[in-house]
């Protein structure tokens, strides 16, 4: 016979995994597609822009972009790959990290940690399911632009997209991909992560008690502070955009990898080349916290009215 669990003794905590409900995933793509958009893909532009033409500043990265096509310049590579990176990638973000955080949990990690662990497995799954293709795709159609410089004709999206395909397969479509899926990774987790500790850093300011929530202002500033202060890892980004680049220059690896595109810029442009775009990056990051946090309540209303679901993810 089983001995009886002694009085008081405290019971583990069940690990339930959380469901993937159609509203949820209604919600991120929706708010995703707004986000890009606007202001996301002209700060994507201006930051690919900056990453590949490092000696650029701020304002010539700008006119380059205006002499590209006028307003359309900042727009480039928004349809379909933009659209596309940013209707699916919160689906595979919520589906991974829901799976990730359960077992992460059901191993004995603390939310924090789950929650850090969910993230960072998201992440990478978003960089080899669409991003990865999707960041290399705008990133030729923001980086072709020397083709039209010399009176030739650029070829369509889809025209480059199958060229590319044909001469380079799966893998040059998703050159990258591998740095993508180190930016992510850190991205999310750093993001996470950051913004919990601002979140502890309001509450104690505002004599707030742990857990009690936060107002709307509140939650956009520490969710900004994460996102903008997650740019830290814009050197991978810059080895992204290079590594993708259509640039033509005889001094660049033949077979890039992460570790000899990293020594190619540095060799080239310093430790500054780096950190090119890093401004506009930290841009990126505050509108897409605004997007996330503050028309979150709003878009979280009307979703629930679509769909009659009750919204259960965090934005």
């Amino acid at each position: 016979m089983a001995a009886a669990a002694p009085l008081g003794s405290v019971q583990p905590k069940k690990v339930e995994k959380k469901p993937i409900k159609f509203s949820n995933l209604l919600l991120g793509g929706g708010l995703n597609m707004f986000e890009v958009t606007t202001l996301g893909q002209p700060l994507e532009v201006i930051k690919t822009t900056m990453a590949a033409n490092r000696t650029d500043t701020f304002a010539s990265a700008l006119s380059r972009i205006w002499a590209r096509g006028g307003v359309k310049g900042y727009y480039q590579g928004l349809i379909p790959w933009a659209w596309i990176e940013a209707s699916s990638k919160g689906a595979v973000l919520l589906f991974v990290a829901s799976e990730a955080e359960y077992y992460a949990k059901s191993f004995g990690a603390s939310d924090f940690i789950g929650g850090i662990t969910g993230g960072m497995a998201g992440g990478v799954a978003q960089a080899y399911a669409t991003m990865g293709f999707c960041t290399c795709m705008k990133t030729v159609e923001i980086t072709k632009h020397k083709i039209a410089a010399a009176g030739v004709k650029p070829p369509g999206t889809f025209t480059t997209f199958m060229d590319i395909y044909r001469k380079e397969g799966i893998r040059g479509i998703n050159k990258g991909v591998n740095a993508v899926a180190i930016r992510q990774t850190t991205n999310w987790g750093s993001r996470f992560g950051l913004s919990r500790l601002a979140e502890t850093g309001i509450r104690r300011a505002t004599g707030k008690e742990e857990g009690q929530k936060l107002g709307g202002m509140e939650k956009v500033l520490a969710s900004g502070l994460g996102g903008g202060l997650s740019a830290w890892n814009q050197p991978i980004e810059v080895i992204r955009v290079e590594m993708q680049s259509k640039k033509e220059d005889p001094n660049r690896p033949k077979k890039m990898t992460v570790g000899n595109t990293a020594r190619y810029i540095y060799q080239s442009n310093g430790i500054k080349g780096l950190y090119r775009g890093v401004t506009p990056r930290i841009g990126l990051g505050v509108w897409q916290t605004i997007c996330m946090v503050a028309l979150g309540d709003m878009a979280k209303e009307a979703v629930e009215k679509l769909t009659g679901e009750a919204v259960t993810a965090k934005h």
